[in-house]
């Protein structure tokens, strides 16, 4: 194991995880972990290496290696001795709950790159060390490079892709404002589910949605048979520039939550919902277009502006009646961007506020990382050859 200058510790160890990623971590987690003891000993002698205090109560007496199991493999820590005051690390004594605090540490440096202070904080109260706010900027700024080479990454043949957006708070220009987070899941040729891409924007103009999805086009993406999304205004312009000719498939969860809006009556509610589920779980798009048309006559006169609305909209919804049924129940809705949706809610709470835009892509694209390589690193999501 490298020993590293301790003023330099914390810079050096930055380095190790941008340029060796988390097959560093074993050695980061070492590195950090010395680091932790090192201060601790010093706190019980009261003095710092070869400093001359009234307030020492003992000396520094070298180190002694001692082998640990983690979760990352067996790891070589070197534990400081001492001599005229009993020690022993307490971060050895916490083992596991240890591991799990130091890698929580690191990453927290990492993924929370919200608020230096935040990071700081969580350090210090973690593995007690002071980190400046120029180092965690520069922890910062070598993260970002990473997640930019994963956003620009090639892409491929994707035949079915989903997209979606929600809504953060940023400050900017000295307002708080929402921010747009558009994120494009896709299904690859071998049938497995990929994050494609994430982008924050001020809204969800055509302008953003359209350069959103040109960059997936020169990224590489390819083949793409069918566009599951909701209705946005900017969202459908772009996608009619970007991608014409591709068949597109309305979210149905969506269809149904909108179609409530135009039931006259609170008692109606249940049958309507029953009647536009029956239209979409019809086994073909036959069947489907004349479960339509009766449920548009059944309400032409109890619930006329109900029946007009079903009979413009509900057609963007039966695009998926012309795919395989397995494709169908995967492909009918973006419930799969809005169970990720979730995910990044999870996590984003956190700062409640992000100080400006980067810092929201910043933690936004790291979660996103995660999901999707435990996505294309699982089981098989679709058979793409199914018909």
């Amino acid at each position: 194991m490298t020993h590293l200058p301790h003023t330099n510790t914390l810079d050096e160890l930055m380095e190790l995880l941008a340029e060796h990623g988390f097959d560093g971590l074993a050695e980061a987690i070492t590195i950090l972990w010395n680091e932790v003891m090192k201060l601790e000993r010093a706190e019980v002698l009261g003095a710092e290496p070869y400093q001359r205090t009234e307030s020492r109560r003992g000396y520094a007496n070298g180190f002694k290696p001692k082998t640990v199991r983690t979760r990352v493999g067996a790891i070589t820590v070197d534990v400081p001795q001492t001599r005229g005051v009993e020690f022993y690390p307490s971060s050895l004594e916490r083992g596991e709950r240890s591991e799990r605090a130091l890698k929580l540490a690191v990453a927290e440096m990492y993924v929370q790159g919200v608020s230096t202070r935040k990071v700081a904080a969580i350090t210090k109260e973690l593995c007690g060390l002071d980190i400046s706010s120029s180092q965690v900027s520069r922890a910062a700024r070598l993260l970002d490079e990473e997640l930019q080479q994963w956003r620009n990454r090639p892409l491929g043949e994707i035949p079915y892709l989903i997209l979606d957006a929600r809504y953060e708070k940023i400050r900017h220009g000295g307002c708080v404002i929402d921010c747009a987070v558009l994120v494009a899941i896709g299904i690859t040729s071998d049938g497995k589910r990929s994050i494609l891409g994430v982008s924050v924007s001020l809204s969800e103009a055509e302008v953003h949605w359209r350069e959103f999805l040109a960059r997936l086009i020169e990224r590489g993406m390819h083949s793409t048979r069918l566009v599951t999304s909701d209705d946005h205004a900017g969202l459908k312009a772009a996608r009619k520039a970007v991608l014409p000719g591709v068949p597109w498939q309305r979210c149905q969860f969506h269809l149904q939550q909108n179609a409530m809006h135009y039931v006259p009556q609170v008692a109606l509610r249940k049958q309507v919902a029953t009647d536009i589920r029956n239209v979409f779980d019809a086994p073909d798009r036959a069947a489907a277009e004349r479960l339509l048309e009766q449920a548009v006559a059944k309400y032409d006169k109890s619930a006329p502006k109900l029946a007009a609305w079903m009979e413009e909209n509900i057609p963007d919804g039966l695009t998926v009646t012309t795919l395989p049924p397995a494709h169908r129940r995967r492909l009918r809705t973006t419930n799969m961007l809005e169970r990720v949706n979730k995910e990044i809610k999870r996590r984003t709470r956190v700062a409640t506020l992000f100080p400006n835009d980067d810092s929201l892509l910043r933690l936004v694209s790291a979660v996103l990382i995660e999901l999707s390589e435990d996505w294309e690193t699982g089981k098989v999501y679709l058979n793409i050859e199914t018909e």
